[in-house]
């Protein structure tokens, strides 16, 4: 029997979950409340084998949404059963609160504050020390292959570089789990590999931010934190038009260097819009914009294409001045064919990441 403190901690935590309501007929109410019950039973069997000091952890995760990034609460590798189903322990953590239809480990991305990653017999079940993988809102376009008399042999490449991490080939993330390890040991600490600047429409607001260590948040306003704050930059321009907006960033985005490329996380309530050169196929006009939901992660930048596709700058195919090093995020709105505002520089609130890429 759990101890009084440790009751009202679970009865905490089973308070925030999210409840998922999708059954449409009464055979499937009936499944859904049947997988009710035993995941409840599973779940308060995986909390007792907590000790307090971590139920008190997970309370103080889930309670903030992730705005407290708390320790990890470990739990023992194996998978868990219940009603018909088998699940990771922390994929039914981040079922119960954060997304109800996650079913599969290769869904979710550790992320780089969780110091799991190479542990054998224990995995992390904070919710938010997970994200979940963006998915692609349609298909791929068809592979245009550059005009063969234009290659070099040696330029005559896979269509899709290999992800050092994942070993796969999906720009937004391999179908299988993920591990951010030990960056420190791939790239040197103190060396410049991006830079920020944030732009509100046509005007660049702040100075530009240098980023040398592996990972960096950028946030509305926050009392702790160390990145980027907007807040900071536009503290004279409170009361225009754009407050409104700006505001939306909240908890804003976290982006990381690792093996396989940068990665941005969604930490905000709203979506991000995300436009990469690395995320198209070279010489695609428009480029994509894809939405980021609140809770995903996406890899925005990939070294080995962008080292590629540098190959094809001068051919005649190009259409214009472009940068294959730079990345353009949007707050909260959206740009391009399927919105109202047809350029970024129509947008209130975004930020541009220009990489630092050795020639």
């Amino acid at each position: 029997m759990f101890r009084p403190k440790r009751n009202a901690l679970v009865k905490r935590l089973w308070k925030y979950r999210i409840v998922n309501n999708t059954g449409d007929d009464e055979a499937a109410c009936a499944l859904e409340n049947s997988e009710y019950f035993e995941m409840k039973s599973v779940v308060h069997s995986v909390l007792k084998r907590l000790k307090e000091a971590q139920l008190e952890k997970l309370v103080q995760s889930v309670e903030s949404r992730g705005a407290d990034v708390s320790d990890c609460v470990l739990v023992p590798r194996g998978d868990l059963r219940f009603g018909r189903r088998t699940a990771a322990p922390h994929v039914l953590c981040c079922q119960l609160w954060r997304w109800p239809d996650v079913r599969h480990p290769f869904e979710l991305k550790r992320l780089h504050w969780c110091q799991t990653a190479n542990d054998p017999l224990y995995i992390c079940c904070n919710p938010y020390h997970w994200s979940k993988l963006c998915e692609p809102e349609s298909p791929p376009p068809p592979y245009r292959r550059y005009p063969q008399e234009l290659l070099k042999p040696e330029d005559r490449a896979p269509s899709e570089p290999v992800s050092l991490e994942t070993g796969g080939t999906n720009q937004y993330g391999s179908y299988r789990s993920h591990s951010s390890g030990d960056m420190s040991a791939v790239f040197p600490s103190q060396q410049l590999w991006c830079t920020l600047a944030y732009w509100e429409l046509r005007s660049r607001v702040g100075r530009l931010f240098p980023v040398h260590k592996n990972a960096v948040d950028v946030f509305y306003d926050l009392p702790h934190g160390d990145g980027l704050c907007v807040s900071a930059l536009t503290e004279k321009n409170q009361n225009d038009g754009g407050h409104r907006t700006r505001q939306k960033i909240g908890l804003g985005l976290t982006l990381t260097r690792e093996e396989d490329g940068v990665w941005v996380y969604n930490r905000s309530d709203f979506s991000l819009f995300v436009n990469s050169p690395t995320l198209d196929f070279p010489h695609t006009r428009p480029q994509t914009v894809h939405k980021v939901l609140p809770g995903c992660s996406i890899k925005i930048f990939d070294y080995e294409k962008s080292k590629y596709y540098q190959r094809f700058e001068n051919v005649e195919l190009s259409d214009g001045p472009f940068n294959h090093n730079a990345v353009r995020i949007s707050f909260a709105k959206g740009w391009g064919p399927k919105y109202t505002r047809q350029c970024i520089t129509s947008c209130p609130s975004w930020l541009e990441v220009m990489f630092s890429v050795v020639r």
